[in-house]
């Protein structure tokens, strides 16, 4: 099992026994020809009373908590040229307050104020130019780390790292020193104690002092929270949950906004901005979802479909989590439709289609030939027809605003999408369980997050279709190593739910199959999450451009909303464990904002 992140998704090299499968089908087939063959007179003269209905699986999904009507209703007061104008004030005052910071430590901890407060997309160019000069005087060569404290080397490797600069994990080799003079009632001890917490999730693979460190600060930080004031124990608490790393970086400011105003430094004029620039942005997140609304209800799925998750809001917050920035409408636009469609879609895989109906379905998706859908069963047809549509229309606004013809890509990881789809449905009907290695294969493909960026990145980029596709063809792992962080977060929150209905086998019913054990399947799956992180941050660290840097967070942000939807559970079809979250970020207004 050593070897298992190792492997490639390339292909479906699955031993799921392809004469089973047909000789099953065959079975099948004549079966269905022969209630087929059977005529009106046939069942009168036989006395023959009914013939019985193809059965269908149920998930008895819970109806959406926000009608059409809800969301239509929705309103925000926090846009209009009063609170641009406001906002602009703002900004002019906090660049020349980053611009005439003194130390390299007060410089690092505001760009981190500023970016966990979720308003240095402001400041982009300003903070690149600070970091710069801070990694060319201090991080570039090993004679200046010796003379740092722990807080200047932990925040500033965190920093470094997550904006592309390369700094050796050497620059701890003598963490464990440093334990000797903490004082658990100096406040600044504890922010660089709790910062190396922070700075070992941005390791890579083998680099065993990171891990080390890891362990360290958890425990230390554990044994002294109950000695640290409220803000800095708030913190602690929040960063041993799940590190800052790992979460999403909306979410995180909503909570950060709370925790910084309590703060004894806080400066007045980064809350406001904080406060005001979330809600203006909420306030475009409300007209987007208000938008896709009104396209999901001209689907007519919900009525047409009764048997398929109603998701279009946590669908439109995966889009959030993805690219909240207020510039990205028409980029959350296509995600949301694609992410809702694909919401439906497996529920016809996972859920209510027949093996027969689902292998012609695959076929037109296949095709992508509109005359194919004649042979499919009505509800199906429904669901092609709306497909395709919206699949063109995306290429079609795409093509008018930008110039860019994305309907070839789109297509292409549709396809695959939907034949990773057919094989769990093949696994299942056979009552095959494959190896965990043959399912990750084909589960990184299945949880579609390759369909979502690729939405993602066609929609919202103004770079040509070429260079954008040599760019992800350059990074091809880091949506393969997110794919799977992706796919593991989701077997572990939705597989009790999944396999109560009788759905395919997950993660940990795979390796439990496979190895017998049974305790220690949620202890390895949660430990393979952790390697793909550090896979992941070792492709991070190779974007050497804007376009790829974008690429990357995408792809860390997709990962990074699979951990949070699926935390506590299934937050995306069982809206109840969300809702919480999403009323805060798309209807509710931070308040105490003028």
């Amino acid at each position: 099992m050593a070897s298992i992140c190792s492997y490639s998704c390339a292909g479906f090299h699955h031993k799921y026994h392809d004469d089973r499968f047909r000789q099953f089908n065959i079975r099948k087939r004549s079966l269905q020809r022969l209630l087929q063959s059977v005529s009106k007179e046939d069942v009168i003269a036989k006395g023959v009373t009914a013939i019985e209905p193809i059965p269908r699986r149920s998930a008895n999904y819970a109806p959406s908590l926000w009608s059409f009507d809800y969301v239509q209703s929705l309103s925000s007061k926090y846009k209009g040229e009063y609170y641009k104008a406001r906002v602009d004030t703002l900004k002019e005052s906090v660049r020349m307050m980053i611009h005439n910071v003194e130390s390299p430590l007060s410089t690092l901890e505001l760009v981190d104020d500023l970016q966990r407060l979720g308003i240095s997309y402001h400041f982009e160019d300003d903070i690149r130019s600070l970091l710069e000069v801070i990694y060319n005087n201090y991080y570039r060569t090993h004679d200046k780390w010796n003379k740092m404290d722990l807080n200047l080397k932990a925040l500033g490797f965190r920093l470094m790292i997550q904006h592309g600069y390369l700094v050796s994990q050497e620059i701890f080799d003598n963490f464990e020193d440093m334990n000797q003079n903490l004082k658990a009632n100096s406040l600044k001890d504890m922010m660089g104690l709790l910062n190396l917490y922070e700075a070992s999730y941005h390791s890579f693979e083998d680099e065993n002092i990171l891990d080390d460190v890891r362990d360290f600060t958890a425990k230390h930080l554990e044994e002294k929270q109950d000695k640290m004031d409220e803000v800095i124990s708030s913190l602690v608490s929040h960063a041993l949950e799940l590190p800052l790393h790992w979460r999403v970086p909306r979410v995180e400011s909503k909570w950060f906004i709370e925790v910084y105003k309590k703060r004894i430094d806080m400066n007045p004029t980064f809350l406001e901005l904080a406060r005001l620039d979330f809600n203006m942005v909420q306030a475009v997140h409300i007209e987007d979802i208000k938008h896709e609304s009104r396209w999901w209800r001209n689907t007519n799925w919900v009525t047409k479909l009764s048997f398929i998750r109603d998701s279009l809001v946590p669908s439109f917050l995966w889009t959030i989590g993805v690219c909240y920035q207020p510039h990205y409408s028409l980029g959350r636009n296509s995600l949301s439709k694609a992410i809702t469609m694909i919401t439906a879609i497996d529920d016809i895989y996972d859920v209510y289609g027949t093996l027969d109906e689902l292998e012609q379905f695959t076929d037109a998706i296949d095709r992508w030939d509109i005359n194919a859908i004649e042979k499919l069963p009505d509800y199906m047809k429904i669901c092609f027809l709306g497909f395709y549509n919206t699949i063109n229309e995306i290429s079609y606004n795409t093509l008018k605003n930008s110039e860019i013809l994305i309907l070839p890509y789109l297509k292409k990881e549709w396809e695959k999408l939907c034949k990773a789809y057919l094989v769990e449905a093949r696994w299942y009907y056979s009552g095959y369980t494959p190896t965990l290695l043959e399912y990750l294969d084909n589960g990184c493909v299945s949880i579609d997050s390759r369909v979502v960026l690729m939405h993602a990145k066609l929609a919202t980029s103004v770079a040509p279709t070429e260079e954008i596709l040599q760019h992800m063809s350059q990074h091809k792992n880091i949506d393969h190593y997110s794919s799977l962080i992706s796919r593991l977060a989701d077997d572990l929150g939705t597989s009790t739910d999944e396999l109560a209905r009788g759905d395919v086998p997950k993660s940990i019913q795979c390796y439990m199959h496979e190895t017998g054990e049974t305790e220690e399947a949620r202890k390895y799956i949660k430990k393979m999450i952790r390697g793909m992180w550090k896979k992941l941050n070792k492709e991070r660290a190779r974007a050497n451009s804007q376009l790829s840097r974008e690429f990357v967070e995408y792809a860390s942000n997709l990962a990074r909303m699979a951990q949070f939807m699926y935390g506590k559970g299934d937050g995306h079809a069982r809206p109840d464990i969300t809702k919480s979250y999403l009323s805060s970020l798309l209807f509710n207004p931070i308040l105490g904002t003028k």
